[in-house]
C-alpha cells in the first residue's frame, strides 16, 4: 500500500479556517488550535444571535409604540387591543416606524382604537 501525506489537504483546512478568524484579537487570529476553538464558538453564536435578534427588535418595536402612545393617553396593550377592534392591520415594524417618523398618524390611530374600545 502506497504512503499517503496529507500536508497539503492540512495546510488548505488550516488557511481556510484563519482565513475566516480574519479579524479576531491576538492569537484567536493565527494560531490554528486557539483560532479553530473561536471560529467554532463565534459560529454557534452567530446561529444563536440569528434567532434573538427577532426577539430584541421586536422588544424594541413595542418599547417605541408604547412611548408614543403613552401620553396620548392609552397604554401598549390597549392601543394594540383598539386597532384590533377597529379592523386595523398595521404589524408592529411599521407602528413603531411610524411612531418614530410620522407622530401625527399615530395620534390618528390613537383615536380611531379608542373610539373603538369606547364602542
Amino acid at each position: 500500500m502506497s504512503r499517503v501525506k496529507r500536508g497539503v489537504t492540512k495546510h488548505a483546512r488550516h488557511k481556510k479556517v484563519l482565513e475566516q478568524t480574519k479579524g479576531f484579537r491576538g492569537r484567536h487570529s493565527t494560531n490554528y488550535k486557539i483560532a479553530k476553538n473561536r471560529l467554532e464558538k463565534a459560529l454557534r453564536y452567530q446561529y444563536r444571535d440569528r434567532r434573538l435578534k427577532k426577539r430584541d427588535f421586536r422588544a424594541l418595536w413595542i418599547q417605541r409604540i408604547n412611548a408614543a402612545v403613552r401620553p396620548l393617553g392609552l397604554t401598549y396593550s390597549r392601543f394594540i387591543n383598539g386597532l384590533k377592534k377597529a379592523g386595523i392591520e398595521l404589524d408592529r415594524k411599521v407602528l413603531a416606524d411610524m411612531a418614530v417618523r410620522e407622530p401625527a398618524a399615530i395620534e390618528g390611530l390613537v383615536k380611531q382604537a379608542q373610539a373603538a374600545l369606547a364602542a
